[in-house]
């Protein structure tokens, strides 16, 4: 049995902080999120913790896809304490439904119809607002549009029926609620093994977003999942404003200008945290649509996987950053030839911050990297 006192505890101090952030930085009460708070605040094309140099401000997909998934870890949590505790169905119910008013939000913002999906290109972009009202997207195709993957989770039916309250308001919220569920996956139909789907992203865009995650032209690194697409390389994104350009370029290692104080660092590396979360919302999505959903992994090469094979090919790529290779070498280790080649050296691995796009070799500070520990984990599922 777990600590459920703790959990409890710790769910108490979350909702705190999570109506902080709501407060925060959803200030219009859109259900639509701003600001640079998610650590990507170098992914983009400006700034997002200075002033924008077009005046309005960028609604954003991975903040608003990050809330997103905070909403469903609060309801995973709040089912939990309401297995000994009914009093937590009804907070349960108020992420759930807060998880659909951001779902119909970042599908179709208010009155004016803006979408943070771009049904054209087929994947999530930011969306500059400007002070005159007009909009329009800023067409990066980085981790911000991979972000809303994340939001993503599933619902056992045996726990929904232990969870009468719970159940009803869901089934009443859907009945009567169409124009707002019609924007998430479908929560009605049950899936593999019965399972309800809670997701920001259904499967027909999954299979799109997919096309370009798994394209190794694009974000399917051999080490992993880019943070930016190397599809920015020979096509760097840039926009000028007020006669000064702001661009985009892919840059796989440490960041070759002084841009947001020389640490543009996800502008192609590849980041284990993500990388991690990418892999369990793939497992999620799974569970729900089971060994039939199959897409084509990497893109172009014919070979159809379920999306669990899909996680454990990432699980795989990541790993290899680690392992010595057919020269004997290990990617992580670079260049450095004493590393690599000395006995007293070369099984020492460090845990960097982040991974060359291309290469796999460790960039970044090798210290206070815990996050890199998640490599046990997918050993332990995919082994080596």
């Amino acid at each position: 049995m777990g600590d459920r006192k703790f959990l409890e505890r710790v769910f108490h101090k979350l909702l705190l902080n999570f109506t902080w952030w709501v407060n925060r930085k959803d200030a219009e009460g859109r259900n639509v999120f701003q600001g640079g708070f998610l650590g990507l605040d170098n992914i983009g094309v400006f700034d997002r913790s200075a002033p924008l140099p077009t005046g309005g401000h960028i609604e954003q997909s991975d903040g608003t896809s990050w809330m997103a998934m905070y909403c469903q870890n609060m309801l995973a949590i709040a089912l939990e304490l309401a297995r000994e505790d009914p009093a937590y169905e009804d907070v349960a119910s108020k992420f759930w439904e807060h998880f659909v008013y951001i779902a119909h939000a970042m599908n179709n913002l208010g009155d004016e119809g803006i979408a943070l999906w771009d049904d054209q290109d087929g994947f999530y972009y930011d969306a500059l607002h400007l002070p005159d009202g007009g909009h329009f997207f800023l067409k990066v195709r980085s981790m911000v549009g991979l972000i809303p993957l994340f939001a993503v989770e599933t619902l056992d039916p045996d726990l929904l029926n232990r969870l009468p309250g719970f159940k009803r308001r869901l089934e009443w919220f859907i009945d009567n609620r169409p124009d707002l569920t019609q924007n998430c996956a479908c929560m009605r139909t049950p899936g593999h093994t019965s399972r309800r789907l809670l997701s920001l992203v259904d499967p027909d865009r999954l299979r799109r977003v997919l096309r370009y995650m798994l394209d190794e032209e694009e974000f399917l690194s051999p080490y992993g999942i880019r943070a930016l697409s190397r599809y920015h390389l020979k096509h760097p994104y840039i926009l000028t404003v007020n006669g000064a350009e702001h661009r985009v370029d892919y840059e796989p290692a440490e960041s070759s200008t002084g841009l947001f104080g020389g640490n543009s660092n996800w502008r192609g590396p590849i980041w284990f945290p993500v990388n991690f979360l990418l892999i369990e919302s793939l497992q999620k999505f799974h569970f729900y649509l089971g060994d039939g959903y199959k897409v084509e992994c990497p893109t172009g090469s014919g070979r159809m996987l379920s999306l669990w094979e899909v996680a454990g090919e990432i699980s795989r790529r990541l790993m290899s950053i680690f392992l010595r290779g057919p020269d004997e070498r290990r990617p992580v280790l670079g260049g450095t030839h004493i590393f690599q080649t000395d006995p007293h050296w070369r099984d020492l691995i460090p845990f960097h911050e982040y991974f060359h796009g291309d290469s796999g070799a460790g960039i970044g500070a090798s210290h206070q990297t815990g996050w890199t520990g998640l490599i046990a984990k997918l050993i332990q599922q995919y082994g080596a």
